[in-house]
Parts: C-alpha cells; structure tokens; sequence
C-alpha cells in the first residue's frame, strides 16, 4: 500500500495601501433600473399610456428635450437627482443657445413624435415634466424653472405665478 501526502500552501496576500478603498457614507438607493423602471411606470400612470413603451418613448424624448435648456449647477442637480438612465437622456444633450418659450418647447416635441399634434404634445410633455416634482423635489424644480422661460410651470404642473407690480399711486 502507497501513501501519498500532498502538501498545500495557503498564501495571503495583503492590501495594497495605494490600493485600498475607503467607502463613502452608506444611502439607500434604488437600483438604477428600477428608479427608471418607477419612473416610466410613474409616466404611464400619469398620461394614461396604453403600453410601457410608449411611456417609455415619451419619456426619453421629453428628457432629451429638456436636458438642452437646463445647464449649469441646476442641470448636475437634476441628473444627480434622477435614474441613472434618466439622467444619461438629460446629460447627453447640447446645451441650447437660446432659450425657448413653452409654447415653443411642446411644438418641439411634436416635431418629434410622429402623428403629434401640439395638444397630445402637451400631453406628453405634462406627462413626463409632471412627475419630476414628487421625483426630486419642488426646490430642484424650482431652480430648475426659474432658468427657463416663463410658462414652463405649467407643464411641471405648478402654478405659474408672476410677481406682483408694486401699486402705482396717483
């Protein structure tokens, strides 16, 4: 009878102090493909949507839309605040030159959904813009809306108040 004896050799390796990450502070997160999930089911609730992807089409084209005339910190702050993909349709897009009326922004849209007539464009637009308040908040929203033109509250729907002129005395 033969033995045969083996012999195993445990090695540890040590951390790399170049190497060694240090976890940031720990917040509940959605995964990333469910807030998008959340947010287009949110958007179909909202526009009566008879299937997924048709809220899921309108969404991206709203966010690409706005994702041009949102710039700067309130820009970072929106991406930050939604989906990951959400935020990818948003950053992805040029900053616009000039800006446009609200007016202008939903003929924009029905520009580029096919058989879009500017009041389903308006719909739409209020569908998706709609919902971004309980999203990510009326203070983000607000900053948001005072870059834009007047008349964008409305299809966040929030009252579009202008301030008052101080009274002229006779």
């Amino acid at each position: 009878m033969t033995v045969t004896t083996t012999r195993t050799t445990a090695t540890t390796t040590t951390p790399d102090p170049a190497r060694t990450v240090i976890p940031g502070p720990q917040r509940r997160r959605v995964p990333e493909d469910e807030g998008w999930a959340e947010l287009v089911a949110e958007v179909r609730e909202t526009g009566q949507y008879p299937t997924t992807a048709e809220a899921e089409r309108v969404t991206r084209i709203v966010l690409s839309a706005l994702g041009g005339h949102v710039t700067g910190d309130e820009r970072v702050a929106l991406a930050r605040a939604l989906p990951r993909e959400a935020a990818a349709v948003i950053a992805s897009q040029i900053p616009v030159t000039r800006p446009q009326s609200a007016p202008g922004f939903v003929d924009a849209i029905a520009a580029r959904i096919e058989g879009a007539t500017p009041a389903t464009a308006r719909w739409d637009v209020s569908s998706v813009l709609s919902v971004l308040p309980k999203l990510v908040g009326d203070d983000l929203i607000d900053r948001v809306l005072a870059q834009l033109p007047s008349g964008y509250a409305l299809l966040f729907g929030k009252a579009d108040l202008t301030p008052a002129l101080p009274l002229q005395r006779a």
